[in-house]
């Protein structure tokens, strides 16, 4: 794969070559001399048949893992997330020691290794929101519940110019992947004010049903807005949000 270099950019095939544009501009890749069907068929290509079928399962888990926090990603999340998520679930999927190769799943490799990604990869939750928070899952309750000490926004935010406020929203959903059908529920705090006055303690509280099985994620996402005669505006349409998964139960 290699990026078009002239001054005038070239989309379609030629010869075994294909011109496409894709977010990192114009590019070509040579097309491969390797049919499908051969692919498909010659016990050669086994390994790649195993990994074909390995990857097209973390993308579908990928995706359903998404799909009950799609409000949320709506507004903070990088033109890459689909695809970096995507490596992530297959990543995962190799951690299933219970499964053949080939029939290696997400749903029993380690989710511990979602704890952490953001979905906007130019705004990392950590890095904008240093202040300390607990998360509390209950499953017998379903009580899912974030808290944060009082804390000075201006020194505990880290915010983009332009910032009058900023609103926490914490979701959680308990993932089925046999049902592929997952809700998701929120809470999100009042409009808070970026500046030097120290905010009160806030906690969050959403409930799932009790009991609830299936392991459970919950997002963090944090918006930065700019207040202007009496309305609120999301900063350049959300690309300063960030979002984490900030915990994955299995228990």
């Amino acid at each position: 794969m290699a990026k078009q270099k002239s001054t005038v950019q070239v989309q379609g095939t030629i010869g075994n070559l294909t011109f496409y544009k894709s977010i990192d501009g114009f590019m070509v890749k040579a097309k491969s001399e390797v049919s499908r069907d051969k692919i498909l068929s010659d016990p050669r290509f086994e390994r790649t048949r195993e990994n074909m079928a390995e990857f097209a399962g973390a993308s579908g888990s990928a995706r359903i893992i998404r799909l009950p926090f799609t409000p949320l990603l709506q507004s903070s999340a990088d033109p890459r997330m689909v695809s970096r998520f995507t490596a992530l679930c297959f990543k995962i999927a190799k951690t299933d020691t219970a499964s053949d190769r080939g029939s290696r799943t997400v749903a029993n490799g380690n989710l511990a290794l979602f704890y952490g990604f953001d979905f906007n990869n130019g705004a990392i939750l950590s890095t904008i929101l240093p202040t300390p928070y607990t998360i509390t899952f209950t499953r017998a309750t379903g009580n899912v519940q974030l808290d944060l000490a009082a804390f000075i926004p201006k020194q505990g935010v880290a915010a983009p110019q332009g910032t009058t406020h900023f609103q926490l929203i914490m979701a959680a959903a308990a993932i089925n992947f046999s049902a592929q059908k997952n809700t998701a529920v929120q809470a999100a705090s009042d409009m808070l004010p970026w500046d030097n006055n120290q905010a009160p303690a806030l906690s969050l509280a959403a409930s799932l049903p009790a009991n609830v099985t299936g392991p459970v994620f919950v997002l963090l996402q944090i918006q930065f807005m700019e207040q202007l005669n009496g309305k609120y505006y999301s900063l350049q349409n959300g690309a300063y949000n960030a979002c984490s998964i900030i915990e994955v139960d299995v228990s």
